[in-house]
């Protein structure tokens, strides 16, 4: 799962053009080669280094995320009068683009033109769907704003003067965040209670009474040697002064307005359906995050269809082991027998940094292209690990200043079982996101928003797709490892069901759990986050599993027509190579070049 893109979900509708089309900052701009005699061509890259600079200039913080320092002073302006500036932007940079002739432009920039109107056309029309009518998420939002420091840089005494002054201007994010807030408990426009519930607690941890226990304190506790003694002691006194009278009251004025005014009026129900307009808004959404036009009764039964297949597999690894219990007992041996988990976080910590170690020397046997970026693994900030899924990625920044990181959950663990981590870290780490991005940053003469895009059927379907390259690089040798990579495949196919099943088909919380628990040896706590979180993000987890088989999909398609000429490291390459795209763009670009490789036949090097 991309960290970034789950905590941008919650403002999604308030930001400009989406952040998958965004170009470089100044600082760092690249783009593709115009032909000066290209008309069509200069007009489109000017059109995408405009609307890059409209997204930076009007969402402060994912500037910040993408590295870009110029409004790390700032919040994103939440206020109804900057929202319908956004939105109206958008509708200009699409008419903007119309008028482009496509058929004057080169191929490659045909490819952006196409992935850019894709997009733009779906931000559009996901409009009337009031999204920024929901700004708070069981896991963003303002209760957890202190959260983008995790991306900053904190070099010099700017840096923390800039987070001084998002530090105040807090309680006037907290205010905008509020009447949005009032106006979807107005209008039905409201998130489940059941997710809400757990909000209180999140908001409440921002409620100290030692100011240098506070979330935004953090940065403070450390400091670079440039910065001095007499400049440590003066920030860090201000940063005490700005939570005390600032930040805590701010927050306990928010817990009170969340507890007693928003909480109640919340909607009992989970189902998108029960939005305004919800049927077509939970159709919307299906298309958008799996980039196809498949139905959610026909995602339904491809998830039914991989469950099946799936809990075959499974039987055969319990075999294997000598387990003599039903499928259902062996899950739960898994769950519980105290030989899966560490006794503490540091263990657990520390296994996951030496399993990302244990993959990347066998990297060169999937991929003849190592991203030249570096990641690193870090904890789940504490404040966030109880309502957080296992793990996540962090892309690094656009201009190389900041690594990528794996953030691995150590909440708890008693419920983070040993069998999942190979294929976890393959996913979230390499050769999953951490390639998706790194390599796409380092794509050559491509616009900037190929290289830093996310379409989430192509970007999670890879790294479910590079879970199963473990068997590609002898990293499954235990077949309790193989039952982790099983389960994983499982929990994916299970969300086809699921999210379907709640969102279209009135099924209960309770029946998802009960669905998931029977076909995945995942523990309950994780069971339990992973349903809310389809709840909370309907559609998303769709893609995942269309995404995964969409590539596996090609892979068998180009071993077939290729056969001994085939090879995986250059299919694998090939699939990285245009940067996030929509999955029918994928599959194009994969046929052009199996075709390619028949044209230049088994003597080619």
């Amino acid at each position: 799962m991309l960290r970034h893109a789950l905590l941008a979900a919650a403002v999604a509708a308030c930001l400009s053009a989406p952040a998958a089309f965004a170009q470089a900052p100044s600082t760092t701009r690249a783009t593709a080669t115009v032909t000066a005699d290209n008309p069509a061509a200069t007009a489109l890259h000017a059109l995408f280094a405009d609307e890059w600079e409209r997204d930076m200039r009007e969402n402060p913080e994912e500037a910040s995320w993408r590295g870009d320092k110029r409004y790390n002073d700032a919040w994103n302006d939440l206020g109804m009068a900057a929202i319908e500036r956004r939105l109206d932007g958008d509708r200009q940079a699409l008419a903007r683009l119309k008028a482009i002739d496509r058929n004057a432009l080169g191929e490659a920039d045909r490819l952006s033109y196409d992935v850019f109107a894709w997009e733009m056309e779906k931000a559009v029309e996901r409009q009337k769907y009031r999204e920024y009518l929901q700004p708070i998420g069981l896991s963003g939002g303002v209760q957890t704003a202190d959260g983008i420091a995790e991306v900053l840089p904190f070099a010099t005494v700017k840096d923390y003067r800039d987070w001084l002054a998002r530090m105040r201007a807090l309680p006037a994010l907290i205010g905008q965040n509020q009447a949005l807030l009032r106006e979807g408990a107005a209008t039905g426009n409201t998130p489940p209670r059941v997710l809400m519930e757990r909000v209180p607690a999140q908001i409440q941890a921002q409620l100290v009474d030692d100011p240098a226990k506070s979330p935004f304190y953090k940065p403070f506790t450390k400091f670079p040697d440039a910065i001095g003694e007499a400049d440590r002691a003066a920030l860090q006194a201000e940063a005490k002064r700005v939570i005390a009278q600032t930040i805590v009251p701010a927050y306990r004025e928010f817990a009170t307005f969340f507890k007693n005014d928003y909480l109640p009026k919340t909607r009992t129900s989970i189902a998108a359906t029960d939005l305004p307009d919800g049927k077509a808004y939970y159709d919307f959404v299906a298309r958008y995050f799996t980039t196809t036009d498949l139905s959610a009764d026909q995602i339904h039964q491809i998830g039914l269809k991989e469950v099946a297949r799936i809990r075959a597999e499974m039987e055969k690894v319990k075999a294997e082991v000598g387990f003599k219990g039903t499928l259902a007992e062996f899950f739960e041996h898994l769950r519980t027998d105290p030989k899966f988990f560490y006794r503490t976080p540091q263990e657990l910590f520390t296994a996951y940094q030496a399993i990302a170690k244990r993959i990347d020397p066998e990297l060169v046997k999937i991929s003849k292209t190592i991203p030249r970026l570096p990641y690193g693994v870090r904890p789940i900030p504490d404040n966030i690990a109880p309502d957080t899924t296992t793990a996540y990625y962090q892309p690094g920044a656009v201009d190389g200043t900041r690594a990528g990181f794996y953030y691995v959950n150590l909440y708890k663990p008693d419920v983070r079982p040993k069998w999942e981590m190979m294929a976890l870290s393959l996913h979230e780490a390499v050769p999953g996101h951490h390639f998706q991005f790194a390599r796409g940053m380092e794509l050559p003469d491509v616009p900037m928003f190929r290289r830093v895009g996310y379409f989430v059927a192509y970007g999670e379907g890879w790294g479910l797709y590079a879970e199963r390259l473990g068997y590609d690089m002898g990293l499954y040798d235990d077949p309790y490892d193989r039952m982790g990579q099983l389960a994983y495949d499982m929990w994916r196919a299970v969300r086809l069901v699921v999210d379907t099943g709640m969102h279209s088909k009135g099924w209960s919380r309770d029946k998802a759990i009960a669905f998931f628990m029977d076909n995945s040896p995942k523990t309950r706590q994780d069971v339990v986050n992973e349903i809310d979180r389809y709840i909370g993000w309907p559609g998303q987890a769709l893609a995942y599993k269309i995404g995964q088989l969409k590539i596996s999909e090609l892979r068998e398609k180009a071993a077939r027509q290729l056969g001994p000429d085939f090879d995986l490291r250059e299919f694998n390459d090939a699939v990285l190579a245009t940067g996030s795209v929509p999955l029918e763009a994928l599959e194009a670009h994969i046929d052009a070049w199996i075709e390619s490789r028949r044209a230049a036949g088994p003597a080619r090097s």
